[in-house]
């Protein structure tokens, strides 16, 4: 399992490992419902068994192995003996089952860099596996079991979205490694985003306890369906401090499609649209009874949001009748649909509610890494760079509306390298003019001022 650890005081841990930023929800009036409390005693001690049975045995253990090239040590070094050694790293994690024939769902961080997979059935029953799809964005990787000759126990994905807060949870997962587990909760929060886990995520909180170990384990409602694929805790500690984050099935639902139907990464479309979280005092600027939505500040020409209709100025509510709050939220609800799906779009206009449709598309440009060219002369020289689009700043993590030039590499014998370029940085001006073409640092000459962005901070200078 990759894992990360304390970030300042506290942590988000990827099933206990990770590091967040504060969350929040998309808080909101939440749908009515024809659910009543336990009106027994008896009724409050009604057993999960029959739940269990149903699900415990789709969930599964994981077994992940890479090796590692390591330095040999230093003493052996001095006496000529440098040659690096092997070393073998396990982690353990959990899965579940969701195709007969062998298909399962995990998390990318417990797979990731794996030479072997591993996969142990509730029943003892042990398969090899292959990776068909991994999708770090939502850290959500898809399965294969190999030599499968029967047909195998399922969880069925219900992404239907009609979880509420308070409804009660199971987490099936092997924390520790103990041994397949079983814990129960409630569901705390819908749509959590800002975690620091995805920029495109949106989570369903959980209290039920979750551990190392349980990443890739079921999040499970009380009709036996997997409702989401448990990922993250928030801890201090380490362990479980009753704040864990699991998946939604719509996102899990969206990458086993995409692997079973043979693609080789997740499409995730989008709006065209850039804009800020309503905050109070937007809110009152802009004469809204309460904070809600997301204020439209950009639109990409010609993109879907702008067919649509839509406006810089425009607060959108709702996607498809799911309330969104801020960027994050957004992206989620688009990214969980085909290209080509049309959306419906609530929004306020001048305080007025509309309704718009919007038809979703792949984002513009070309995302290929390997098409980068070396700049050979002038100030860059040394530097293989790619002109930005939004197909290829969304793929490498970034602002798909971001403009400029990225630099993916660096070599150590070019002026750039000497004057302190790296990798990952965006070249935004040259001499105040926009920096949009590869032509344009080909030209830059030594002296020329140049404004960069460096991981979200600005940095101008002459180079």
């Amino acid at each position: 399992m990759k894992t990360r650890f304390l970030l300042l005081a506290s942590a988000l841990m990827l099933s206990a490992c990770g590091n967040p930023n504060p969350s929040k929800a998309q808080d909101g009036v939440f749908a009515e419902s024809n659910r009543v409390t336990p009106e027994s005693a008896g009724a409050m001690k009604s057993s999960f068994a029959p739940v269990v049975r149903t699900a415990a045995p789709a969930v599964v253990n994981i077994s992940a192995r890479t090796v590692q090239r390591v330095q040999a040590d230093p003493f052996f070094q001095f006496f000529g003996g440098g040659i690096p050694q092997a070393r073998v790293a396990e982690s353990v994690g959990s899965g579940v089952i969701v195709r007969a024939d062998g298909i399962v769902v995990t998390n990318n961080h417990v797979i990731e860099g794996a030479q072997a997979i591993k996969v142990v059935l509730n029943d003892r029953r042990e398969f090899p596996a292959t990776v068909v799809l991994a999708d770090a964005r939502s850290d959500i990787a898809v399965l294969r079991l190999e030599n499968v000759g029967e047909r195998l126990p399922t969880l069925p994905i219900d992404d239907s979205e009609q979880q509420q807060v308070g409804d009660l949870v199971l987490a099936i997962g092997n924390p520790f490694g103990v041994g397949q587990t079983v814990t129960n909760g409630i569901i705390s929060a819908l749509n959590r985003t800002e975690t620091g886990i995805s920029d495109s995520g949106s989570f369903i909180q959980t209290d039920a306890a979750i551990n190392p170990g349980n990443s890739g384990g079921a999040l499970v409602d009380m009709d036996g369906d997997l409702i989401g694929i448990n990922t993250a805790i928030f801890s201090r500690s380490g362990s479980s401090a009753g704040v864990g984050f699991a998946v939604p099935a719509a996102m899990v639902k969206r990458v086993v499609d995409s692997a079973v139907g043979g693609a080789e990464s997740v499409v995730r479309p989008w709006l065209g649209v850039k804009g800020d979280t309503v905050s109070a005092d937007i809110a009152r600027s802009l004469g809204l009874e309460r904070p809600q939505g997301v204020v439209v500040t950009e639109l990409y020409a010609n993109g879907p949001g702008a067919r649509a209709g839509l406006r810089e100025g425009d607060v959108i509510t709702a996607v498809d009748g799911q309330e969104v709050n801020d960027q994050g939220g957004l992206n989620y609800r688009v990214g969980t649909r085909n290209p080509n799906d049309e959306v419906e779009v609530a929004i306020l206009r001048d305080g007025r509610p509309q309704t718009l449709r919007a038809r979703v598309q792949v984002l513009p440009g070309d995302a290929d890494t390997d098409q980068a060219t070396v700049v050979e002369q002038g100030a860059f020289s040394g530097a293989q760079v790619l002109a930005l689009n939004p197909a290829l700043a969304d793929r490498l993590g970034g602002d798909p509306f971001a403009r400029g030039v990225i630099v993916t590499g660096v070599s150590g014998r070019g002026y750039a390298a000497r004057v302190g370029i790296r990798r990952g940085d965006v070249i935004q001006t040259i001499n105040g003019r926009a920096a949009t073409a590869i032509g344009d640092l080909q030209r830059a000459q030594p002296g020329s001022e140049i404004v960069i962005n460096r991981g979200g901070r600005l940095l101008t200078g002459r180079i």
